[in-house]
């Protein structure tokens, strides 16, 4: 649903939608033309998983994603997953900016036909232009950087350092277990529940973008004890 300003009447003939909630169904099927007003950052792998499924998923949120008009940062590889949402974006006309650390540049690893392309000098520095550049984050299945990337961002969230909100695409129940050591973390009172909602969880990509769109930051702090234990 749009909930800011249509202009009627493009040349083209769609209807132009003001940034702004949106139906993300009408862009990906043509109906809507959007200006561009988001970058997504995408942490994924460099690796494809066990099925098509992974991929696939990956292909639609990407297109998604393009035919909205956002732009999208991801860490410019050019393998896995990483290599799927590099050329999906490109074949959809999409705009995509990758981040890399100059050690996988020296190893061939790295997309270069993208619309934009850093190097930065580590992966720490990688993290924080990828955050700097994104309005939301999107965490597809992946390994131990998909990981650290996407809990970095949850926790300058929970910090209030930044208020931009997180979803995770759980393709094929792959980000269950996670969620279900997260409720456990909530009931030995080491987490919020609060905090632990702000994570947007969604089988669907369209459903997950849609739901990033409607976040709110819970005006909660973090969960600090005063006294020893």
């Amino acid at each position: 649903m749009v909930t800011l300003g249509v202009k009627r009447g493009s040349t083209d003939g769609k209807r132009r939608v003001w940034p702004g909630r949106i139906d993300y169904n009408l862009a990906l099927s043509g109906q809507v033309q959007l200006f561009p007003m988001k970058t997504i950052c995408i942490f994924c792998g460099s690796n494809t998983g066990s099925g098509e499924a992974y991929a696939k998923a990956t292909r639609k949120l990407v297109k998604t994603i393009a035919a909205a008009g956002h732009r999208i940062v991801f860490g410019g590889g050019k393998v896995g997953l990483m290599g799927v949402v590099a050329e999906t974006t490109l074949a959809s006309g999409g705009y995509v900016i990758g981040v890399t650390p100059r050690s996988l540049l020296e190893h061939e690893v790295v997309h270069t036909g993208l619309s934009e392309l850093h190097v930065a000098d580590s992966m720490s520095e990688r993290k924080v232009m990828m955050s700097s550049k994104a309005d939301a984050f999107v965490a597809l299945p992946g390994g131990f950087g998909t990981y650290d990337e996407m809990f970095e961002v949850m926790t300058l969230t929970q910090l209030g350092m930044h208020e931009k909100p997180l979803g995770l695409l759980n393709i094929a129940g792959f980000y269950t277990p996670l969620m279900k050591f997260l409720d456990h973390a909530v009931e030995e009172r080491f987490v919020r529940a609060e905090h632990r909602n702000m994570i947007v969880v969604d089988d669907d990509p369209v459903c997950l973008l849609q739901r990033l769109d409607q976040w709110t930051k819970p005006q909660v702090s973090k969960w600090i004890d005063r006294k020893p234990g």
